[in-house]
């Protein structure tokens, strides 16, 4: 999920057009994931380094 994630944040292509055959699983998934870690605080400590 995480390899999806930051495939899709920089290059600011759609969730939903993450192409299926570099294997991150689907855009929807890595999103909804992304927005679990959002609210969980992971994504902060992520970027803070720890």
């Amino acid at each position: 999920m995480l390899q999806g994630i930051l495939f899709v944040l920089p290059t600011g292509i759609q969730w939903e057009y993450l192409p299926q055959e570099l294997g991150f699983g689907s855009g929807m998934t890595c999103w909804r994931r992304l927005a679990e870690w959002i609210t969980a605080g992971v994504w902060q400590r992520l970027h803070d380094g720890g």
